[in-house]
């Protein structure tokens, strides 16, 4: 016989939360269902202190019992990533859940032999480094706590193999492998690690670029059509953030979840 390891749940109600990339798009809904769910801090962060303020004087205005923090930073360089971090241990005392939404537009659905070889680099860089720089900026803290819950936003392009998705589908592949790999690392320490991966998200910046793509919005007219439950928006990927890091998803670590209508069952 040996006793079963039982952890207290993190409540929302009790959590400081930073999103990264949270002045729009799903980071900021999900920054606002925080809120609305009764959380006591929330730090929104972005590149534009413009764009970043504005965002947070509106969550503020809104949810007056929330302390809203914006944070400058460019999350996908070293320096700045370590600043943030940094940042929101001065602001709010700690970190308890991370979600990286932090995602560039490009590269958007392009065959690979029309993608110029000195854009690859760039592509690289500013879709996977901030996922993998905010980790390990908040983990020390998680770790000193025995606590913490982290949310990485992928794509099904890493789960599916799409024409036109080549490079953006292998740094996705990367996220969802990061994802579960750090999961089985840091659940000793009672951090819990999980991922979304969306297909096309209305209500985005990213929507209306790639929309907006010969090829890409070719692609994606017809992945909405295959989306018999209806499009996603980010107020529905927000929903599905906020369970992942509630109570009622205390056990679940280590999954990459889809989030798309029905397009695939990747």
């Amino acid at each position: 016989m040996f006793d079963t390891l039982q952890r207290t749940p993190l409540k929302i109600t009790e959590a400081r939360i930073l999103i990264s990339g949270g002045t729009a798009g799903v980071g900021l809904a999900t920054a606002r269902k925080f809120a609305a769910m009764g959380a006591p801090e929330v730090s929104i962060n972005g590149r534009n202190p413009e764009r970043g303020e504005a965002a947070r004087a509106a969550l503020q205005a809104d949810f007056p019992e929330c302390r809203v923090h914006f944070l400058a930073a460019d999350s996908g360089k070293t320096d700045q990533a370590i600043g943030l971090g940094a940042a929101a241990d001065d602001a709010m005392g700690g970190v308890d859940v991370l979600v990286n939404t932090t995602v560039s537009a490009y590269p958007y659905p392009t065959l690979f032999h029309k993608i110029d070889i000195n854009d690859i680099e760039g592509m690289v860089l500013s879709q996977i480094m901030p996922h993998l720089l905010m980790c390990r900026a908040v983990m020390d803290g998680m770790r000193e706590r025995e606590q913490g819950v982290i949310i990485n936003i992928a794509s099904d392009a890493g789960k599916a193999t799409t024409p036109g998705e080549s490079i953006i589908g292998g740094l996705m592949a990367g996220i969802i492998m990061f994802t579960r790999t750090l999961a089985m690392e840091a659940k000793r320490s009672g951090i819990r690690v999980n991922c979304v991966t969306p297909s096309i998200i209305e209500g985005t910046l990213t929507h209306d670029t790639v929309m907006g793509g010969e090829f890409s919005g070719k692609l994606f007219a017809k992945a909405k059509q295959m989306a018999q439950l209806g499009v996603v928006n980010a107020e529905e990927m927000a929903d599905l953030i906020c369970f992942l890091s509630s109570p009622a998803a205390a056990k679940m670590t280590g999954q990459a979840i889809s989030l798309n209508g029905g397009i695939s069952a990747a």
